[in-house]
């Protein structure tokens, strides 16, 4: 059986041919990495939104004044005012009332907590003067007992 050489062939002829002669090349993973290149970018971004909202909420968190403090026992405040004299505590405010203001000693509210409905008066003192409170709205404050069970607010926040 001869094998004879056709034009083509002829001009190869006494050369050494490959057999991927006549295939493209392409480098493993070619034409992925620019998807992988976006893919990480997108990961990248959405991480560092992440990193930030977390951050902004962690500082708020620490930041709070009120966070450390437990909860007005308005219950226990009712039962017996005498147990709580002196210590501090996070009140979450309504404004109900406001009961009258002396330029010396500030201004006594009506409250009703979010725990307990019933009205507590607390006095606010002449250093919040610039607060302006109407019916309805919420507050959070630092509580303090004092003597003969008059509640006094030394900080406050509008929620």
């Amino acid at each position: 059986m001869a094998y004879e050489l056709g034009a083509e062939d002829a001009s190869q002829e006494g050369k050494i041919l490959s057999p991927f002669a006549n295939t493209h090349a392409s480098l493993p993973g070619s034409g992925k990495g620019t998807h992988r290149w976006w893919l990480l970018a997108l990961a990248s971004m959405l991480l560092l939104l992440i990193g930030a909202v977390g951050g902004v909420l962690a500082i708020n968190y620490l930041n709070d004044p009120f966070r450390t403090l437990e909860p007005f026992p308005v219950g226990k405040y009712f039962e017996n005012h005498r147990t709580l004299a002196g210590l501090r505590f996070r009140g979450d405010l309504r404004v109900e009332a406001d009961l009258g203001w002396n330029e010396g000693k500030g201004r006594l509210m009506v409250f009703s907590s979010q725990q307990d409905p019933r009205p507590i008066a607390v006095m606010v003192p002449s250093q919040f003067k610039e607060i302006y409170f109407t019916k309805g709205q919420s507050y959070v404050a630092e509580l303090e007992v004092g003597e003969g069970g008059l509640i006094y607010a030394n900080a406050f926040k509008k929620n």
